[in-house]
C-alpha cells in the first residue's frame, strides 16, 4: 500500500508543495518584528527612486525629514538606476524589480510598507524551494535526493535569513541555482559530446541577469570555470583534440557571451574598492594574527548555519551556553555521516563524476574567498551574507549526502534541527539584526523629560540609515514627542582634531533656545559643549549606559539658552 501511494502520479508534487508551504510559513512568519538596518533603508530608499542626499546635513531636523526618502512616489526605472549608482556599488536589477513591486501592491503614498519591502525577498525564497529540487534532480534524477534537498532548503537558517531581508541575495541565489542547472546539463550533454545552442543561450542569459543582480555572483561563475577546468584536464587526457570538438567550442562560446556581459559593467565597478560605503571589508593596517583567524572562523560559522543555528544570541548566557553546546556536538555527530554519504556518492558511477564536480564548485569558490581575503586584503568573509554564491552547492551536497543515509531516524533529526534552527532566526535569537534601534528608543523614552535632538557623525549612507533605523521605531509608535536629529557631516572617521562634526553639533545648540536632552549616538568626534549648560547623564550616577547593539551613546541634559 505505502509503495503505491508513493507511485501514485500526484504524491511527488504534493510532497514537493508540502516543503514548499513549510518554507514560506518560517519565511513570512513574523517577518516585520526585527527592526530593519541599515543595508535595508538603502534598498528601500533607492528602490524608491530617492536619494539619501535629499537628508539635509549639518542642520537640526524633524523626523518627517529624515524620512522623506521613504516615502513612495512615482518614480522610474531611470531614477533607481541613477541614485544607485551615484551612491551605491551594486548593479540595478534587484532594485528595479522592488520598484515596480513596492508601486504596485502600495495603497496610498506614505511612507513604504516594511512588510511589502521584505514580501519580495522572502516570495523569491521560497522559490528556490522547488528550484533546488530541480537542481538536485539534474544532478541526480532522484527523486528522494531531491526532496531532501528541498526540504533542507525551506528550514535552512541560513536561507531564511536571507529571506527575511529587503536586500536582494535570495535573487542572487536563484540565479546561481539557475547557471548551476546550466552547468550540470552542460557537462552531461558534454560527456555526450553534445552541447545545444538553446542551452547556451540561456545560461548566457542568465549569467547575465545574475551579474546585474549582485556583482559577487561573478564569484559562482569564477568556480565554476575552475571545476570545468578540472573536467577539460580529465578529458584531454582521454583525448588530446577534446578541447577542439564542437562541445567545447560552445563552451567557449558561453564563456565570452558572459564576459562580455560582465564587462559591461566595467565602467560602474573600477572605483568600488576606493568607496568609503566600502571600507568596512578592506584591511589597511598592518597584518596581524586576527587577519590570520577571522576569515577561517568567518567562513566556518557561514558553512554551518546553513545547516544548523540554535538561540546562541539569546540574551540569557545558559541558554547561549547550552544551545552552542548542542551545535557542537550535533555537528560531531552528523558531519562523519554526511562525509560518509557524499563518499558513497562519489563511488557511485551514475552519480560519482557529476557530484565531484559539484564539490568542485564549493571548493573554488571557497578558494577565491580566501584569495580575495588574504591575498586582495578584502575580507568577504566579514559578510555571511556574500556566501550566497556557493550556498546552493552546500545545500545540494548535503541533500545528495542525506539521500544515501540507512538511518531514517538520523534523517528525521538533521531535517528537524533545521527547522528549529529556521525559528531561531524568524525569532531574532540567531542571525540577530546588529542594529537595536527598538531598545534605544525604549531607553530615550524612559530617561527623557525635555524634548530630544539625536547627533550623529555622518559619513556615509551608512550613518543616515542609523538614524532612519531610530526615527522607524518613533513614527512606528506613534509617538507624540518626535525628537529631532542632527546629522553632523564629518569626511574623516572617528575625527580626532579640527572635526567639522564637533563645530556642527556647537552650532545646532546655539540656534536652539529651550532646554533639550542631547543623544549623541554613535558620535565620532571630540565633543566641546559648553559645561555650564549642557551636562552628561548617565542612568545612575557615574554608571555607565546599558549596553546596545549597533549604538554607542550617551546623554546631556542641555538647559535653554539666555536671551542676552
Amino acid at each position: 500500500m505505502e509503495r503505491q501511494l508513493v507511485q501514485t502520479a500526484w504524491f511527488q508534487p504534493c510532497l514537493l508543495l508540502l516543503w514548499i508551504s513549510i518554507g514560506a510559513a518560517v519565511r513570512f512568519a513574523h517577518l516585520t518584528d526585527k527592526p530593519p538596518w541599515t543595508d535595508e533603508f538603502a534598498t528601500l530608499v533607492f528602490s524608491l527612486g530617492h536619494s539619501f542626499e535629499t537628508v539635509p546635513l549639518n542642520q537640526a531636523i524633524a523626523l518627517e525629514t529624515l524620512m522623506q526618502p521613504l516615502q513612495l512616489a512615482p518614480q522610474s526605472a531611470a531614477a533607481v538606476r541613477h541614485y544607485l549608482f551615484a551612491e551605491d556599488v551594486h548593479p540595478p536589477l534587484y532594485f528595479i524589480l522592488a520598484n515596480a513591486w513596492l508601486h504596485l501592491f502600495s495603497a496610498d503614498t506614505g511612507i513604504v510598507s516594511l512588510w511589502l519591502a521584505r514580501s519580495l525577498p522572502a516570495l523569491l525564497g521560497v522559490a528556490s524551494i522547488p528550484a533546488m529540487f530541480g537542481l538536485s534532480w539534474l544532478t541526480l534524477r532522484s527523486p528522494i535526493a531531491s526532496h531532501l534537498t528541498a526540504v533542507l532548503m525551506a528550514v535552512s537558517p541560513f536561507g531564511v535569513y536571507l529571506a527575511q531581508e529587503a536586500r536582494h541575495y535570495t535573487l542572487g541565489v536563484l540565479w546561481v541555482i539557475a547557471s548551476l542547472c546550466c552547468f550540470v546539463v552542460a557537462v552531461r550533454r558534454m560527456q555526450h559530446r553534445a552541447f545545444p545552442l538553446w542551452l547556451g543561450g540561456l545560461w548566457v542569459v542568465v549569467n547575465a541577469l545574475g551579474i546585474a543582480t549582485h556583482y559577487f555572483f561573478m564569484l559562482s561563475l569564477s568556480a565554476m570555470a575552475l571545476a570545468l577546468l578540472g573536467l577539460a584536464i580529465h578529458q584531454v587526457r582521454e583525448d588530446n583534440k577534446a578541447l577542439l570538438s564542437l562541445p567545447w567550442r560552445r563552451l567557449y562560446a558561453v564563456m565570452l557571451g558572459t564576459a562580455i556581459a560582465a564587462a559591461l559593467w566595467i565602467p560602474v565597478v573600477q572605483d568600488i574598492r576606493s568607496r568609503d560605503i566600502t571600507q568596512w571589508i578592506r584591511n589597511v593596517q598592518p597584518f596581524n594574527w586576527l587577519d590570520l583567524i577571522n576569515p577561517i572562523a568567518q567562513s566556518l560559522a557561514a558553512w554551518v548555519t546553513m545547516l544548523v543555528l540554535l538561540p546562541i544570541e539569546s540574551d540569557r548566557l545558559a541558554v547561549a551556553i547550552a544551545s552552542g553546546s548542542v551545535m557542537l556536538a550535533f555537528i560531531l555527530w552528523a558531519m562523519p555521516k554526511f562525509w560518509q554519504g557524499w563518499r558513497q556518492q562519489i563511488a557511485d558511477p551514475d552519480t560519482g563524476g557529476t557530484v565531484w564536480l559539484m564539490s568542485g564548485v564549493f571548493w573554488a569558490a571557497i578558494a577565491l574567498f580566501f584569495f580575495i581575503s588574504y591575498v586582495l586584503r578584502t575580507d568577504i568573509t566579514r559578510g555571511a551574507r556574500y556566501s550566497f554564491v556557493y550556498f546552493p552547492a552546500v545545500i545540494l551536497l548535503l541533500g545528495t549526502s542525506l539521500a544515501v543515509w540507512k538511518s531514517k531516524q538520523s534523517v528525521a533529526i538533521v531535517l528537524l534541527v533545521g527547522f528549529l534552527s529556521s525559528l531561531t532566526v524568524v525569532n531574532n535569537l540567531g542571525y540577530r539584526k546588529y542594529y537595536r534601534p527598538d531598545v534605544l528608543m525604549s531607553v530615550m523614552a524612559e530617561r527623557s523629560q525635555n524634548p530630544i535632538l539625536i547627533a550623529t557623525t555622518q559619513n556615509t549612507l551608512v550613518q543616515t540609515g542609523e538614524m532612519m533605523g531610530i526615527g522607524w521605531q518613533f513614527l512606528q509608535a506613534g509617538r507624540s514627542d518626535a525628537p529631532q536629529f542632527l546629522l553632523a557631516h564629518e569626511r574623516q572617521n572617528p575625527c580626532m582634531t579640527n572635526c567639522a562634526a564637533t563645530a556642527s553639533l556647537q552650532n545646532a545648540l546655539e540656534q536652539n533656545l529651550a532646554p533639550v536632552d542631547l543623544w549623541l549616538v554613535n558620535f565620532h568626534a571630540p565633543i566641546a559643549l559648553d559645561e555650564q549648560r549642557c551636562q552628561p547623564d548617565s542612568p545612575t550616577g557615574s554608571q555607565p549606559n546599558p549596553y546596545i547593539s549597533g549604538y554607542e551613546y550617551r546623554l546631556y541634559r542641555c538647559s535653554g539658552k539666555l536671551i542676552q
